[in-house]
This record gives C-alpha cells, structure tokens and sequence, in this order.
C-alpha cells in the first residue's frame, strides 16, 4: 500500500484479502465457460463474414449473402434478452449454479451441431433455417450465461477484488478471439480454399464438445454463491420476477445499456464486419485473422488490468477511459487501415479493441452493483443483453449496409459509431458509483484513516441504488 501521509492511506493495488477457494474454483468454472461461450461467438462472427455466405447463402448475389449471413450472425443477440429474461429469473429464484449447467450444456450442443450442418447444395432452404435455430439457441444460452459466470464469480470474490474477478469472466471474449483466430489462421493457411470451404470451418465447433465435457466438470465443483444464499431471505419480502425488476429499475437498465453501447459497437463493427472490409482491401483471409488474433491477445493484458484498476479507481472511471479510446478509434479507424498496411492495420485494430476491453473490464461489477441481490442476475442480465441488442447485433449488418449504400465510403459508419460513444460518455459522466454487494459505500481512490484494527472512515457521501447522492 502506498502511504500518502501518517494519518491515512491508498487502497493498494494489489489485493490482500486471502482467496477461498470456492472463489478460485468460482472464477475458474467462469473464466473457462466464458471462454467456451465467446469462442463460438468468435468463430460463428469469424465464418458469417468469410465462410457462410459462400455455404448457406450462395444463391444470392455477393453483397446481399454478406448481409444475410450478418443478419443471422444478429439472431444470436436477439435472442439474449430472452435468454437473460428467462436464466436470469431462474438465477435469482434457484441459484446461479443450477443455471449455469444449463447454458453451458445448450451452447455447446448448439455449436456441435451448426459444425455439422450440410451446406445450401445438399439440402436446401433447411441448411440456413437450422443454421439459424442453432444460432437463436446459442443466443439464448449465452444471454444466461455471460451474466451469470460474472455473478458467480463476484458473489464468491473478495471484496477488493470483485471488479478484477468480474474482468476474469469478460476475458473469455478475447481468450476466445485469440483462440478461434489462431486455429483459422492454421487451417486457412494449410489447407486449400475448397478444403476449407468444405470441412476445415467445421473443425472449431466441432472441438466444443471437448471445452463443454471438461467445462461441465469443473463447473460441477462450484457451490452456491454465499451473497445469493444470504440474499435469498429477501424472498419473501416481495417479487424478483422480470416485471418487478423493470418498474423498480428500469431507469438503470436503460442508462447502463447506453453505458455499454460504446464497448459492443467498437468490438463487433472492428472484430466482425472489419474481417470483410479488411479482405475487402486486399488483405488475405490468413493476414486477417492475425490481425485480430494479435489485437485480442493484448486486450487480455488490456483487460486484466483494467479489472485491477477498477478495483482501486472505480469501476465507472475505468469504463469511461476505455469509452474515450474507442471514440478515438471512431473517428480514425477507417482512414488508417485504408492505408493498407499490415503493420499499421494491425496497431488500429489493436487500439480499438484494447480501447474497448480495458473499458469492458470495469462492465461485470458496474452492472452488479446496480442491483439487490434478489434483482441482480435479471437486472443485469437485461442491461447487458439489451445492449448487445440494441448495439452490437446490429453493428456489422448496418456497417455493411450503409457501405453499400453510400457506394463503398464509411463516413456514415464513423458518424454512427462516433455519436454513440458521445452519447455513453455523457450518460456516464452523470452517472456515480453504486454500493457494493453488501450495501457498503466504496472507497475508490481517497485517503482513508489508517486505524488499525478498525475498517477506514467513509470519506465520500452515501448513494443510494442509482448512484444518486440523497
């Protein structure tokens, strides 16, 4: 801990508070389902913008099959928010574990099978309706999912180190990116354009039956979350249903939606649509997929400190420096890689996406604390996928569209995603801090009393459960 003067201190960076080990299994279960869960979101964004056109979609002309690939690639975000509505009532009511099995299950069996889908030649307008059911299930599964492994993980955690735990659960984003990219980069590589167009896709979903086998064992060895154990005597004080959490907090819902709109437009228009701009440049698919392998391998360091930071400066301070980085990335993006160069393209796509991670880690606890115990899993659940609706599902298909319509320039693309992130960044400079899990207020970056043997003085005022100062 750095010491600031005799009577008082910093919070240390480095967290001091012992681990037990449920919350080491915790975050591990998380972090590893997680991944699974971004990994075949990685790939199914990876092959909508490369592969699916060509395979389910090629009785349309070239643009038109890029957008309706997108269009399915969206389906999995429409259906989030039902998934988060339906797990995220059940998490609050059974337990978060119970569900999480749940999700994992679905989304692996999904991927199993959308890797072994005949292509359009074989069987026709079934190919691409049972592509899209598989990706409606992932959806569902995922919008159960993502918020409850951050949950599971937060509810376990020590208390200085719930943001950095919540930031472990987002890594799986781009551990997944970094994974799915690197095994395309090898098989595009090695094998010839019609061994891949024809089996070489299939070969990263098909893996996920091996992640959902070893995931289910791991996830099997977690216990109940103790903050959900204690909060579930707040039962019977009143309904946790969805409707009860909308009209109690539906206010927060919206704003922390917007609060995220800048990390999900900044990710998928650069991770999904920039893969077809990019090829589009005259970049190889190979090139490519290197491109943003490297950039999500930096934004787990990106990420992993972010957490850490979050922790001791806040969570709403981190998201908000991540917002500004990808607003810079906004309005340079496609100017730069226009450029074409390899190793300029790369540092832009790794600015963007590091921008967009840093920011992300502070997501997980921001969102949490927003709510009681027995509102947070579907509380953040509907702020987290609506988001992802809103947002992200349709970022790669209107990038496209407004490039075609505006005859290849992306001025429109940068005004959209500019004005965006000014909105989220005004939105968050209004906004504060919540309590922590406990009802406690934080002590984010003050000089506190150093009083041995006693907790430190509350230096910053009250705020009740949307950050407002009574």
């Amino acid at each position: 801990m750095s010491q600031l003067s005799a009577g008082g201190a910093r919070r240390p960076l480095r967290p001091t508070t012992p681990a037990p080990r449920q919350a080491k299994r915790a975050v591990t279960s998380g972090t590893f389902g997680s991944a699974l869960e971004w990994f075949d979101f990685a790939v199914y964004g990876a092959m909508s913008a490369t592969v699916f056109p060509a395979l389910f979609f090629n009785e349309l002309d070239p643009s038109m099959g890029l957008l309706a690939s997108f269009a399915t690639f969206g389906v999995g975000f429409f259906a989030r928010p039902l998934g988060g509505v339906v797990f995220g009532h059940l998490g609050d009511r059974i337990g978060r574990r119970n569900v999480l099995l749940t999700t994992f299950i679905a989304m692996g069996v999904a991927s199993l099978i959308i890797g072994l889908l005949p292509p359009y030649a074989d069987i026709g307008a079934a190919a691409p309706l049972l592509l899209v059911v598989m990706r409606f299930i992932q959806g569902f599964a995922l919008g159960g999912e993502a918020t409850g492994s951050q949950l599971m993980a937060m509810e376990h955690a020590p208390g200085d180190r719930r943001a950095f735990y919540g930031a472990l659960m987002g890594m799986g984003s781009p551990i997944s990116q970094v994974a799915a990219n690197l095994i395309l980069v090898i098989l595009s590589s090695t094998l010839s354009d019609q061994a891949f167009l024809s089996w070489g896709w299939r070969v990263p979903f098909l893996l996920s039956i091996l992640l959902v086998t070893v995931g289910i064992y791991i996830r099997t060895k977690v216990e109940e979350t103790p903050v959900f154990a204690e909060g579930a005597k707040e039962e019977a004080a009143g309904s946790s249903g969805p409707v009860a959490v909308v009209r109690t907090h539906g206010w927060t819902i919206l704003r922390l939606i917007l609060a995220y709109s800048p990390i999900v437009v900044t990710f998928y228009v650069v991770s999904v649509f920039g893969l077809s701009y990019l090829t589009g440049l005259g970049h190889t698919r190979s090139d490519t997929f290197t491109i943003v392998m490297i950039s999500n391998l930096l934004s787990v360091v990106a990420i992993w400190w972010g957490g850490r930071l979050a922790d001791v400066f806040g969570r709403r301070r981190i998201l908000m420096i991540g917002c500004a980085g990808t607003l810079v990335a906004a309005l340079i993006f496609f100017p730069v890689v226009d450029m074409g160069s390899f190793p300029i393209t790369l540092a832009m796509v790794a600015f963007a996406l590091v921008s967009a991670q840093f920011g992300n880690a502070g997501q997980g606890a921001f969102f949490a604390e927003a709510f009681p115990t027995k509102m947070r899993y579907t509380g953040s659940a509907l702020a987290l996928t609506g988001a992802n609706l809103i947002f992200a599902a349709p970022a790669p298909f209107l990038a496209s569209w407004l490039t075609d319509l505006s005859g290849g320039r992306t001025i429109s693309i940068t005004i959209f995603w500019a004005v965006t992130i000014v909105a989220a960044l005004v939105n968050l400079a209004l906004m504060s801090d919540f309590r922590t899990l406990e009802g406690d207020r934080h002590h984010f970056d003050k000089t506190v009393a150093a009083t041995p043997g006693s907790e430190p003085a509350a230096v910053t005022p009250a705020r009740n459960r949307n950050g407002v100062a009574p």
